[in-house]
């Protein structure tokens, strides 16, 4: 790298805004001041149907004489409270959406929730979700935490948790019987493509401090391996730059595999390291929120930088943006696995009684006008990993990450692209 070079990267922390905007569970979410003061609420598509009436609105009749009929007739009404019940008809509401991602949170979920979006909690650090057939997945086990200590992948089926089948549990149901006191221990059955039966792995619950960066040289190749987009990732993100410059590295290969994303102006800020300043990176389309680009940032003083991207199926959310941003500015090669496709964003909504629901309000489009959601990203070059490969201490994707980006430092023309020709485990996540 030449001194102007290295100029212009130290220049960059000074104009580089670290993000405010909280991803939880790998999204961004809105917070919205808590109600403290009665609020009318105007309902216009509810109402009293009489027969034949349009069917754009809702006939609350129907609503009303089942709700009689339970208070009058179940066996189980003395067992539950009338509050109870409401919550019910909320959350078969949610339901009714068909997305994973919006969600109705009673007073008590919710101070949970807001604890596992500050990471207050015992776990085995792991992003859990479902696939397209609804069952509980691993979605990405966090480098250095019990889960990825234990051996679990992405796309590992949980079939059981403590003995419990998972069967028609959702995701949040599972998090809460995983999560525990530090030092305990919780049992996953845990189904695998390819394997004959379910297997049982007892891990010990710990609090989960994951390192957000890593350094190496692989050669004049810089390795930097990003686990999450945390608040602190820039700065670090920054310092494995500086060790860059200092190694005279002349090309990065960026590892975002099991990466489940984070803040979104961390992606945003890190992608202004790579792409020149105004460069779109992602924008937000949504139905009732108004539309908003985001661009990059900062000198671009790596714009040029030959490099490559790892992604897998525990890829998801600020991890895909990033990727999917320097993919359609730069054609920067993404080698691996299909990435996850978590590309929505969820908002906040905080209701009266302290409960409070988590809906899901826009895109994340890329640059190219690609959707992230279910699809996720297809990498340039479909290398897959195995576990014999894995036990072996191998690692073809890193291999051929190193290769591609040394063909680059040399003007060696890259080999034709061979995308991976399969589907995406697009589903909820949440950390745990």
């Amino acid at each position: 790298m030449t001194k102007e070079l290295k100029k212009r990267i130290l220049e960059i922390i000074a104009v580089v805004v670290l993000g405010a905007i909280l991803i939880g569970s790998g999204v961004w979410i809105g917070w919205n001041a808590g109600r403290s003061y009665p609020k009318n609420i105007v309902i216009s598509d509810a109402v009293n149907i009489q027969p034949g009436a349009s069917s754009s609105v809702a006939d609350f009749s129907t609503f009303w004489a089942a709700w009689q009929d339970i208070n009058n007739d179940s066996l189980w009404v003395p067992s539950t409270t009338p509050q109870e019940r409401m919550y019910g008809a909320i959350s078969g509401m949610v339901a009714s959406l068909g997305d994973p991602y919006t969600e109705f949170f009673t007073p008590a979920d919710s101070n949970q929730f807001q604890q596992d979006i500050t990471g207050n909690f015992g776990g085995i650090g792991a992003e859990l979700g479902e696939n397209t057939s609804t069952e509980i997945v691993i979605i990405s086990p966090l480098t250095g935490t019990p889960a990825a200590k234990a051996g679990l992948k992405p796309e590992d089926v949980i079939v059981a948790i403590n003995g419990s089948s998972t069967a028609g549990m959702n995701v949040d149901d599972a998090v809460n019987l995983i999560r525990g006191t530090v030092g305990t221990n919780v049992t996953l059955s845990i189904y695998r493509q390819g394997w004959s039966k379910p297997k049982d792995f007892t891990i010990t619950r710990a609090n989960i401090q994951v390192p957000t960066v890593e350094f190496s040289m692989k050669g004049d190749i810089a390795y930097i391996q990003l686990n999450e987009f945390t608040q602190d990732a820039d700065g670090l993100f920054y310092n494995a730059l500086q060790k860059a410059v200092d190694n005279n590295a002349q090309g990065i290969v960026l590892d975002l595999r099991n990466d489940p994303g984070g803040y979104l102006e961390v992606a945003v800020d890190l992608a202004g390291y790579f792409l020149k300043p105004g460069s779109p990176v992602v924008k937000e389309v949504g139905r009732s929120v108004p539309e908003q680009d985001y661009t990059a940032t900062g000198s671009g003083a790596l714009s040029n930088m030959p490099m490559a991207i790892l992604i897998n199926g525990g890829s998801a959310s600020a991890a895909e943006i990033l990727s999917g941003a320097l993919n359609d500015d730069r054609k920067v090669p993404l080698v691996g696995e299909r990435s996850f496709g978590k590309g929505t964003v969820q908002q906040l909504e905080n209701l009266p009684d302290g409960s409070s629901l988590k809906i899901t309000v826009a895109h994340w489009v890329l640059p190219s006008g690609r959707i992230l959601d279910h699809d996720g990203l297809v990498p340039t070059y479909a290398v897959p990993l195995t576990d014999a490969q894995i036990a072996a201490g191998q690692d073809p994707q890193l291999d051929k990450a190193l290769e591609i980006v040394k063909d680059q430092i040399n003007g060696i023309p890259l080999p034709p692209p061979t995308p991976a020709n399969v589907t995406s485990t697009a589903g909820s996540t949440t950390g745990n």
